[in-house]
């Protein structure tokens, strides 16, 4: 019961396992094990699915803090990625950590996307890094901030 407590993401992954094991022998159980494995494993991924989600939030709001030259909107956007982070710090488990470090590429290219379609809409054409130059421990960090390339300085992160 530990892991549950302690890591829920991993509890649903090896609780998934273990009624598929059940289901694979064949358990005389009055259980639906098939679907009760899917939907515990679901369960999981829905969490992960949320992090994800903040982690992309994050990096998308780094990203028009470093490269916009916009002042009116900077403040929004540094609420954004504190509101990220404490989403991520919330419910973020080792593995997750884990996963969300094995994903970070794929989720700065959502973010660098994103983050292209919204400055574009407000007249910004700008040439973003195509790699993440952010680490997640850097990004993860309450007292870190991407330095805007355009000299203005924030009061959160200044």
């Amino acid at each position: 019961m530990a892991l549950y407590d302690d890591d829920f993401y991993l509890w649903t992954q090896e609780q998934a396992a273990a009624l598929r094991r059940l289901a694979d022998q064949r358990a005389n159980l009055p259980l639906d094990l098939a679907n009760l494995a899917e939907e515990v494993e679901d369960l999981g991924k829905s969490e992960y699915a949320a992090l994800y989600g903040q982690l992309v939030r994050l990096l998308k709001h780094a990203l028009k803090l470093e490269f916009s030259p916009a002042r009116d909107p900077r403040g929004d956007w540094q609420v954004s990625v504190l509101d990220a982070r404490s989403q991520l710090a919330l419910r973020m488990t080792g593995a997750m950590r884990r996963r969300l470090l094995d994903d970070l590429a794929r989720a700065y290219r959502d973010a660098r996307r994103q983050a292209a379609v919204e400055l574009r809409s407000h007249g910004e054409r700008l040439a973003l890094p195509q790699e993440c130059p952010y680490r997640l421990t850097d990004a993860l960090a309450d007292d870190w901030w991407p330095e805007n390339r355009h000299g203005i300085v924030d009061e959160v992160s200044g």
